[in-house]
């Protein structure tokens, strides 16, 4: 498995994968940069970087995430959220097909290992709230307002 770390907005950005994909991506209050990228992750930091500068809205490199079936069911659901929209825990749930599952889902969600690119920052609470995120609720806003069509103010 390969490691690398890039600069971003919020903070430092680990990336480890190998020949299979990235198998995670997390968000790091402090840290230094990689001087070097491997090979295997040069095409994610490139895609990141684009996300942070606003030219890309969709990640197409390859991913190995680990996780139950459900988790992997749960983060394939979450990749189905459109750039610069959001859905509550209870319509992932729906969505899911099984409206008892909210809490499951949400927890599924909470344990997702690629930042950004599997985006439970899209998964706000049924009244629009902001509400559970690893990364920090301050940065699920910067995202967010990232991914916004509309720049000219903040949503929340």
């Amino acid at each position: 498995m390969e490691t690398c770390f890039i600069s971003s907005p919020l903070g430092i950005t680990k990336i480890e994968g190998d020949e299979k994909g990235v198998a995670v991506i997390s968000v790091l209050s402090e840290g230094e940069p990689s001087t070097i990228i491997p090979n295997q992750l040069q095409e994610a930091v490139l895609q990141l970087q684009e996300y942070f500068e606003g030219k890309r809205i969709e990640f197409t490199f390859k991913l190995n995430p680990k996780g139950t079936d459900f988790q992997q069911k749960v983060w394939q659901e979450l990749r189905n959220i459109p750039f610069g929209k959001t859905i509550s825990y209870l319509d992932l749930s729906k969505k899911l097909g099984d409206v008892k599952a909210i809490r499951a889902a949400a927890s599924a969600n909470g344990k997702n290992p690629l930042w950004i690119v599997v985006p439970c920052h899209r998964v706000i609470g049924t009244d629009g709230s902001l509400t559970g995120y690893a990364g920090g609720l301050w940065r699920k806003k910067w995202l967010l307002e990232h991914e916004s069509p509309s720049n000219q103010q903040s949503l929340f």
